[in-house]
């Protein structure tokens, strides 16, 4: 099993010390780690909650990713940037895998433009399957042009599911600071009902290209998320393939 991430937003992110954290990871799990970087969406709460801006995040993530590359590929990193420099530069332990395999999450044409340069697969956001399909032929393309081609199984996306009786009157909770395209994206993933709706959904965006899925309960409480991953496990994964 890997141990992997959903997209972690990496301008809230040291680059030097994400990169000994992941090291270290995939030194301990044996070479087990996947880790997902995105930029984040720019209305976010989470940047006045922390008295960043997202201004200009798309050049420091493109410099984050040219330094946490370096120390994972080289014993001794240098780099100049305009937010971030290296000198003999080292991370210790190493990581296992080599190169450590790294997913970029985002549909921009940043987004995109980072997964063919820096990604070893791409992590769709909250794209419905036909909007996840034309990205995942963008990639695809451009990547083969650059001549870094992502495998065909190294494209993955995130949906929400609630099984079993009832599912389909489960109210899915709005968030009043949340804008409506937010909220369209949203539902747009959804498979709430029984395992043959999360089997179709799944189905969906296997047909535009999609091969890795992050399955999300929608849950009430802890109980609630137990038994979903349960009927996950017993109804939907067995049949995943058919």
């Amino acid at each position: 099993l890997k141990l992997g991430t959903n997209a972690i937003v990496l301008p809230f992110r040291d680059p030097i010390t994400f990169a000994r954290q992941c090291a270290t990871l995939d030194h301990l799990s044996d070479g087990r780690l996947l880790p997902t970087v995105a930029v984040g969406r720019d209305d976010a709460p989470e940047w006045a909650a922390t008295g960043r801006s997202p201004k200009g995040r798309g050049e420091r993530v493109d410099e984050a990713l040219e330094v946490i590359t370096r120390l994972w590929a080289s014993e001794v990193a240098d780099f100049d940037g305009r937010h971030f420099s290296l000198r003999n530069a080292s991370i210790s332990p190493r990581p296992k895998q080599s190169p450590l395999p790294l997913w970029i999450g985002g549909a921009s044409p940043g987004a995109i433009r980072r997964t063919i340069r820096f990604g070893n697969g791409w992590l769709a956001p909250l794209q419905s399957p036909a909007e996840a399909g034309a990205t995942v032929a963008t990639i695809r393309a451009e990547s083969i042009a650059a001549g870094r081609p992502i495998p065909d199984d190294h494209y993955g996306a995130t949906f929400l599911f609630r099984i079993g009786p009832g599912s389909s009157d489960f109210p899915v909770p709005i968030r009043r600071d949340v804008d409506s395209a937010v909220q369209r994206r949203t539902q747009s993933v959804q498979a709430i009902g029984d395992a043959k709706v999360v089997l179709d959904r799944i189905r969906e965006f296997r047909s535009g290209g999609i091969t890795k899925f992050i399955a999300i309960p929608l849950a009430r409480n802890a109980g609630e998320m137990v038994e979903q991953s349960r009927l996950l496990a017993a109804e939907v994964i067995p049949h995943a393939n058919d």
